[in-house]
Order: C-alpha cells, then sequence, then structure tokens
C-alpha cells in the first residue's frame, strides 16, 4: 500500500501536484475558515483524485468543519471519501485512526484545553492504530515554531506524546506546523509533517510518500 501524506492546503489544493498511490490523507486544514462552500470545492477536487481510498481530516482553520459535524460527515460520504473525526476506518487490514484536535492557541476550530479536555479526544485511539493522522505534532517532534529571530518554541501536545508512546503506531502523520515539514523516526514510530504551504502560506512542499506492507514499512 503506498500512502500519499499532504496537509495545510488553505483552498490552494488545486495546485499541489499529486504522485501515484493507493492511499490519499490529508491532515487537515483544507480551507482557510472556510464555509459549506469551501468544502464542498475540496470535496469536488478530492474525491476526483485517481487513488483508490481517499482519508481526510479537520483542522483549526476549518470552521464549517466544527459547526456543522453532521453535515460535513453527509457531504464526505456523498463524495465517496472518508472523513475521519475522532473515527478510524480500516483498509486493506490497516487501521487508520484520525483526530482534527490541536492543543489551544487563542480561539480556533478544534482546539482543547490541557488536561481531560484534550486527553478525552485521545483516549479513543485505538491500541490497534497502525496509521495515525491527527492534524498538529506531539510535543517535541517537527512542531517548533519559529515566534521571532531569536525564539523558536515547541507546540506540540504533550499528552498526545504519551499516548502515540504507548500506542506505537508505524506512522504519525500531521501538519499544522509549516515551518517544520519533514519526517522523523521516534522509537518505533515514523513522524511526517506534511505541511504542503511554507510559513509564508504559499504551496511549496511536496507531498511525502511511504509504503505499508503487511504489517511493516518502507520509506
Amino acid at each position: 500500500m503506498k500512502v500519499v501524506c499532504i496537509s495545510d492546503t488553505h483552498g490552494d489544493h488545486d495546485v499541489v501536484q499529486l504522485p501515484q498511490g493507493d492511499v490519499l490523507v490529508h491532515a487537515g486544514d483544507i480551507t482557510a475558515h472556510g464555509h459549506e462552500a469551501d468544502l464542498q470545492a475540496f470535496l469536488s477536487w478530492f474525491s476526483a483524485q485517481p487513488f483508490e481510498h481517499k482519508i481526510f481530516i479537520a483542522g483549526n482553520h476549518d470552521t464549517f468543519l466544527e459547526q456543522a459535524p453532521q453535515r460535513s460527515a453527509e457531504l464526505s460520504q456523498d463524495a465517496g471519501v472518508h472523513y475521519l473525526n475522532d473515527s478510524g476506518v480500516v483498509i486493506s487490514g490497516v487501521h487508520f485512526w484520525g483526530s482534527p484536535i490541536t492543543p489551544r492557541f487563542f480561539d480556533w476550530s478544534f482546539m482543547r484545553d490541557p488536561g481531560d479536555d484534550i486527553e478525552k479526544h485521545w483516549r479513543m485511539i485505538p491500541d490497534s492504530t497502525d496509521i495515525l493522522i491527527t492534524h498538529g505534532p506531539i510535543w517535541g517532534v517537527l512542531d517548533l515554531v519559529e515566534r521571532s529571530a531569536d525564539l523558536s518554541e515547541n507546540t506540540g501536545c504533550k499528552s498526545l506524546a504519551k499516548v502515540v508512546e504507548r500506542v506505537r503506531p508505524q506512522f504519525h502523520v500531521f501538519g499544522h506546523i509549516h515551518e517544520c515539514y519533514g519526517q522523523i523516526q521516534k522509537n518505533e514510530t515514523h513522524h511526517i509533517n506534511a505541511s504542503t504551504m511554507n510559513n509564508s502560506y504559499r504551496v511549496e512542499n511536496a507531498p511525502i510518500v511511504f509504503s505499508y506492507v503487511s504489517g511493516e514499512s518502507s520509506k
């Protein structure tokens, strides 16, 4: 199974160049605080891509998807794609789980406070998860935000880090932190920040591709 990963297209999905694959994963921020029409535009593009399976989650910019969860799910189902919202799907024996939740920063969509407010979402992640998709990273892994020329800050989720350490998915796909696009191995999990846009909100980064074969992986 070849998995192609993108994230943070913010409505500019039309200019993204996708390689061939079996599963297309979008890790959130499909719009820029968009409305229903923006979701429909994304779904029209997403569903037309030549992949057997298409999976996406929402992100902190996807206002409509949080305000109208049932309508968002119905539109996604009608488009023939998998919309994961603290939920999962099994494809060819591979267990995917997706969540849009990130630690609170101001008052954008799908953000939660520390403690049980956010941890109740992470407790839903099954131990059987092979490929975890969240909008944001765990703390300390591809999560540095440039606050100024001299200061960078880790912004990932500490409680999610504990769950990833316990569940040990083979892959964790996310975005959110545009300036930390890339991938890194930590313990038994391969972490992929698939942010398609750079820190200036321009589409710049190529999709990241990996293969998943019978419980084993190759990058």
